[in-house]
């Protein structure tokens, strides 16, 4: 054999071993996953006055029937929904009047303003939109969200629990725009959902994510307000250590969100994804170069060319460990995201965008490249794409 055979075959067998190490480790974590999803309990209908704040940019398929769904609430205070957008022709403008028209009884706001507070465009939409904020317990999430009607009831019971400062909240993807789109919400339920509550569970990860954000207005003021994140990429991560730093815990209801996935394209899928690990790379290096392992499926099929008949087994081991993660997710989200066909390729694509995550500095988020620094920090845009 010569060196180069024998290096190739070496490869394939530590290729294999990082497989069936990660078809283990899958196996365990889902069913950590499906232990935590079972903790679920009806929570009483509560009375607070909350404000819902939510960052619009663009239309997105289902934007209003997302928006919506945070207003059918068994949630019986007052309820003010704050939408926020930076342009007048801002096709979400339209959305959120057109609610307003929907839901005459509904307390929806619409705040337009340009004004920039730093590079983080989001950030500075949410610090515009504050100043209309009217009650004490604020709730922020993401555009792309859509949520049962237990949903304020078991954010709010968790944000009451002794010690807890900020409630966050796990989704499932759901496509809205064809293929890609689906092929992207299969991340979010049988890749990241996993991962993420196993890294809770075992006390290796605190997550905050943008998905829910829930705490106090006093909460909020003691950590700087949303002034303090104006030039961070990793805004809800930065919120939630900030959270910490204060001496307060971060609640996860046992619920799940539905995050929309929109992309009608493989480059929009890229460049989307690609933002998110080279932001995570950033913030969690160590851990992020162990979360190799969390692509068994991939790893199998490429050791599979190099030793095929040892590579079959791990394959096959692999194939049952991913199709037991889609079951659990599937029947607590109560919805397919995917088949189960799509996941070899689905783990494949984000096995290609772990790999690239270690060559990128400068990220694109909705149309404007950010140069990231240290810790999730960013610069001034590199150069504005949008149109």
């Amino acid at each position: 054999m010569t060196a180069g055979a024998l290096l190739l075959s070496l490869i394939g067998w530590l290729v294999l071993a990082l497989a069936a190490i990660g078809t283990l480790y899958w196996a365990i974590a889902t069913w950590a996953l499906a232990r935590f999803l079972r903790r679920e309990r009806p929570a009483a209908a509560r009375s607070e006055a909350v404000t819902l704040l939510k960052p619009l940019y663009g239309a997105e398929p289902q934007l209003e029937a997302n928006l919506a769904s945070f207003l059918r609430q068994t949630h019986q205070g007052p309820v003010q929904m704050v939408c926020g957008v930076q342009r007048e022709d801002d096709p979400a403008a339209e959305t959120v009047r057109a609610m307003q028209a929907r839901h005459p009884t509904a307390r929806i706001d619409l705040v337009i303003d340009s004004t920039r507070h730093g590079a983080n465009v989001k950030i500075g939409n949410l610090i515009n939109m504050m100043a209309r904020a009217e009650h004490d317990i604020v709730v922020l999430s993401d555009s792309d969200m859509a949520v049962e009607p237990s949903y304020l009831a078991q954010v709010l019971a968790a944000l009451d629990r002794p010690g807890i400062g900020a409630v966050t909240c796990l989704y499932h993807g759901r496509g809205d725009a064809g293929f890609w789109s689906r092929l992207a919400a299969a991340g979010p339920s049988y890749q990241f959902l996993v991962g993420l509550v196993f890294g809770k569970v075992m006390g290796l990860a605190e997550p905050c994510m943008g998905s829910t954000i829930a705490l106090r207005r006093s909460t909020l003021e003691a950590i700087g307000g949303f002034e303090a994140f104006a030039d961070v990429l990793a805004d809800d991560h930065a919120i939630g250590a900030a959270v910490r730093a204060h001496g307060l815990g971060i609640a996860i209801p046992p619920v799940l969100l539905a995050h929309a996935s929109a992309e009608t394209s493989l480059a929009q899928v890229w460049r989307q994804e690609l933002r998110w690990a080279a932001t995570i790379r950033a913030l969690q290096p160590g851990g992020y170069a162990g979360s190799v392992i969390g692509f068994p499926l991939a790893l199998a099929m490429l050791g599979s060319l190099v030793h095929p008949l040892p590579g079959l087994y791990v394959v096959a081991a692999a194939s049952a460990a991913r199709l037991y993660t889609k079951r659990v997710v599937d029947r607590h989200a109560g919805t397919s995201t995917a088949p189960f066909w799509l996941l070899p390729v689905r783990d494949g694509l984000s096995l290609a965008v772990f790999v690239a995550s270690y060559f990128v500095r400068v990220v694109d988020w909705r149309g404007t490249r950010l140069r990231m620094e240290h810790e999730g920090q960013i610069i001034r845009p590199v150069e504005n794409t949008r149109s």
